[in-house]
This record gives structure tokens, sequence and C-alpha cells, in this order.
């Protein structure tokens, strides 16, 4: 290119949450775009309330933006932002990313597909008995994923009576799995037979890193033990799970497998899993 031409504008993508300081997410994707040769860029925006969601996507549209991904806590509040959804998105009643096609913001939720994706790397879900903690918008999808995976079982653990029970309720009848919501008061004791347990919240995550409350002599050795939280890759939850013997699953693999799906969604490509591995152990590293 001679030096005196500018070059072309980047194509633009990003997510929209709060908070988002800590996701490794926009270091992986700009990582990923480069290696491929994409003139595109990934910016990590911080929206404090719900209130600005309907502006802040809407200004995504009118800059041409491809699309753009959604966290927490606006994963449900953005559907009626949307122009369409996805039968996943009707199913689960939030999304994790939008799609611009024909100039139009559809919905979709693939939360639930990077988590079993993760999981089935290191044990079948099939005919296991799983426990989740937590039921927000992430969580939601895991449940139905999960289920639809060939759970036997499914328990799921909340502070909110009324989310955790619509969550129960939603999976049981979109998937016949059976469904139970139980109150999480204390540190609360699993249920017997526990083979997957699943943290689906914030807590564990930088930069508090609080502590999961459960009574951990109720969680077997031999369970498999699953984290959401990316930052740090191993959380205070994944490292007593660990030490009991129990295998582990790391919220940054989950990333990984869902963010391939997305990048895929995006640009028509279909990466190789290793680029992306290589390029958020490298943004986790900085």
């Amino acid at each position: 290119m001679p030096s005196n031409m500018l070059a072309p504008q980047k194509q633009m993508t990003g997510m929209f949450g709060h908070p988002v300081a800590e996701n490794p997410i926009d270091k992986m994707f700009d990582a990923v775009y480069g290696h491929y040769g994409l003139n595109w860029q990934f910016w990590k925006m911080d929206v404090s309330s719900s209130v600005e969601i309907p502006a802040a996507i809407a200004g995504a549209k009118a800059m041409g933006f491809a699309g753009f991904c959604i966290t927490v806590p606006y994963k449900i509040d953005v559907i009626k932002n949307l122009d369409g959804f996805d039968d996943d998105v009707r199913v689960i009643g939030a999304a994790n990313y939008v799609t611009f096609e024909d100039g139009r913001m559809i919905g979709h939720n693939n939360d639930g597909k990077g988590v079993v994706k993760a999981i089935e790397k290191i044990t079948s879900i099939v005919g296991k008995r799983v426990v989740m903690l937590g039921a927000g918008g992430a969580g939601r999808a895991m449940a139905v994923e999960i289920a639809r995976a060939g759970a036997a079982h499914l328990t799921i653990i909340t502070r909110r009576e009324a989310q955790g029970v619509e969550v129960a309720d939603m999976v049981q009848r979109a998937t016949g799995v059976p469904t139970e919501w139980i109150l999480w008061t204390g540190n609360i004791a699993l249920p017997e037979g526990t083979q997957i347990l699943l943290n689906a919240t914030h807590l564990g995550a930088l930069p508090e890193l609080e502590a999961v409350p459960i009574d951990w002599n109720t969680l077997p050795a031999d369970a498999t033990v699953v984290d959401v939280i990316t930052n740090p890759r191993i959380t205070p939850f994944l490292a007593t799970a660990r030490d009991k013997g129990c295998s582990i699953v790391d919220g940054v693999d989950m990333l990984v497998q869902l963010a391939m799906q997305i990048f895929e969604a995006w640009t028509a490509i279909s990466p190789d899993e290793q680029v992306f591995q290589v390029a958020v152990e490298r943004a986790l590293s900085k």
C-alpha cells in the first residue's frame, strides 16, 4: 500500500455488558482476526444500565457492526430490542450474541452449546445427575443444553425462588428431563449422587474472588466440576474441587468453544480451535 494511502476502516464487532473489564474476549478475538488476516476489531463496551441498552445496540447497527456479543446482566433484557431471534433464544429466553441479516439484528444463544462441548472433552453428560448453581442468562442456556445432551436429572440451586422455579419448569417443559429447584441458603449441601457440578454465577471472578458457598463435604471426589468464570482461569471454586480430586472444566475452555461458533457466524470462516486456545492464553497472560 502506498505510504500516502489510509488503511480501510476496520470491521467492528464487540460485546455489551457490565462489568466487562476482566473479560479477555476482546484480546482473544483481535488475535484471531489477525491470524486470519481480517481487518476486523473487537470492542469491549461497559454499559452501566439496562436503560442504555437500546441506544447501545442501535449504535452498533448504525455504525455497521458485523455482530456483537451480550454478556451479564443484559442477556434477557436485550431480546425486546432485537429484530428477531432463533429457536434457541425462543426456548431459553436469553441471547448471548447477535448477527446482522439483511440489516436486521438477530439474536442467538450458544452459551449452553459452549459449556456442553467443554464438558464433553472431559466426561460424558449422558445419564449424569447434574447440579447447577445460579440461573441467570447464561445459566438458562446451560441448563437447557445440558438436559438436551442427555443428563438424567438436573438440580438448579438459586437464592431467588421465582428465578429458580421458572428456569426449572422451562427446562423440564423444553426437554422432558426431570428438573428440580432448591433454595440456596448458607453453605448449601449438594444433592446425593451429584456427578457434575456447575457454577453459573459470578462468584470467584476477579477482582473479588468470592468463595462459592457450598458444603464441600457433600461433593463426591469423582465428580466433574465446571466454572463459567474466565478470569482467573482457575478460580478458588475450581482449585478447591481439584484439591478434592475432582476433574475440572474451566470457563476459558467454554469461552473458546462458544467463541469459535460466533466467529464462524460472523466471518463464515471455520476456525482452528488451537488458534483460539493460543489467543486466549496470551490474552490472560497480559
